[in-house]
Parts: structure tokens; sequence; C-alpha cells
């Protein structure tokens, strides 16, 4: 009886579940999950495709247009020695003048003075040349020695009276009345040069330069008077 007793102790303890070995890892935790950052990034990424798919389509959406290159005065038409072409992202919301239509806008003229480095849009030009409120338009022959060597369009002058030697002439009597003469001597102090006569010309060959000057209304008819007697110098002053 005893033996039995102890036999079934011994069978009791044997039972008892078995203590891990010291070379076993212990399972390691769980990881957090953070389902905010998944979604940014994946924003993120698709932020970024976006981005890139625009840019590409922005760049083949492009049209080649007129890029003024030398400035171009009031009631002038466009020569092909005025403009390049430059390619820009089409804008239905802009007027471009493009390329292939440069033909057809140099029938018409610009309604201002377009600065060098300015695109070309359809609402710089009119068919018909319009002059600025209170100017006018007077064309000059002037022999030379009459006129600046450098003289070009856009360029501001004063014109002056000479007597037929070549002098500068004082006499507000001699044709051209007393409203015709500015306090400074000169005929006219400020006018704009809108047109010279092409380098090609005939008369250039001679010493002889065709222009046409923009002027105030009031200063029109003595200009006019003066040139028409061949009694016209041109001088550049400041604001060139």
């Amino acid at each position: 009886m005893k033996i039995q007793e102890r036999t079934g102790a011994g069978a009791g303890r044997s039972a008892s579940p078995a203590q891990p070995s010291v070379g076993d890892r212990l399972p390691a935790p769980p990881r957090e999950r953070k389902p905010a950052l998944a979604a940014l990034a994946v924003l993120l990424i698709l932020v970024g495709a976006l981005g890139a798919t625009m840019l590409v389509l922005q760049a083949g959406d492009r049209v080649e247009v007129v890029k003024v290159k030398s400035d171009v005065q009031a009631g002038e038409s466009l020569k092909d020695t005025d403009v390049t072409s430059v390619m820009v992202a089409k804008d239905e919301s802009i007027h471009y003048v493009e390329w292939s239509q440069l033909k057809t806008i140099q029938t018409y003229k610009a309604k201002s003075t377009i600065y060098a480095g300015t695109l070309a849009v359809g609402e710089m030009f009119a068919k018909k040349a319009s002059l600025p409120a209170g100017k006018a338009s007077v064309g000059l022959a002037l022999k030379e020695g009459q006129y600046p060597s450098d003289i070009k369009s856009g360029d501001v002058v004063a014109a002056y009276r000479v007597s037929t030697s070549g002098t500068p002439s004082n006499n507000t009597d001699d044709n051209t009345g007393s409203s015709g003469t500015s306090s400074s001597g000169a005929i006219v102090d400020n006018a704009r040069v809108n047109n010279v006569a092409e380098d090609d010309d005939a008369t250039v060959s001679t010493g002889n330069l065709s222009l046409t000057v923009l002027v105030d209304e009031a200063d029109a008819a003595a200009l006019a008077s003066a040139a028409a007697a061949n009694q016209v110098a041109i001088v550049h002053v400041p604001g060139n």
C-alpha cells in the first residue's frame, strides 16, 4: 500500500507543466498601426502624380506667338526685323498674335508705342492708325546737318527754326507767329519721332531724311510752316 501511494504522488508531480527552456524567445508584442500616416503618404503620392500630369499637359499645349524685339511707335506697322517667335502656354483668355498670323497683323497699325520684349496681342493693333487726343503728326524733309545722325523712331526731339544759312533763327515774325515759338526759342520743345525713312530709301543716300513727328496740335501749324520753308532743324533732348 505504501509503495502505491509513493508511485501516485510521483505521477502527480510529473504531470505539472514543464518550465520553458532558457534558450526560447518570448513572443514580441504586436506593432501599433498608424492609419493616419499611411493615408497621408498615399495622399502625397497622388498629389505629386497629379502635379506631374498637369505639367506634362501644359508643356504639350503650347503655341508659337509674336514677340516684339524693337520698339514700335504708334501708327507704325510691324516689320520682319521688329519681331521674333517664342513658345508660350496656350491661354484662351489672352489674344496672342500667333506666328502664323504675322503677315496679317503687319497690315495693321500700332495703337500706341509697343516696347521691346512685349508679347503682341490683338488689342494692340487697329486697321487704321489713330492719333492720341490733342496730338498731330507732322512730316519733315530734312537735309544733312539738320538732324542727329543717330536719330530713330521713338526719340524725343526739339524742333528749331533755322535760317537758310543753317543757323538758328530767333525771329518769331518770320512766318511763325508768336504762338508757334516756345519760351526756349524752339518751335516745339518736346516731340516724339514716329517714323524715319528706311536705310534703303533713295533720300538717305543723298544725306536727306524724311521723318514724321508727333506734336501737340497747338504746335503743328508753326512746325508745318517752317518745314515747308525748309527751315527746321531737329535736336535730341532729355527723355530718350
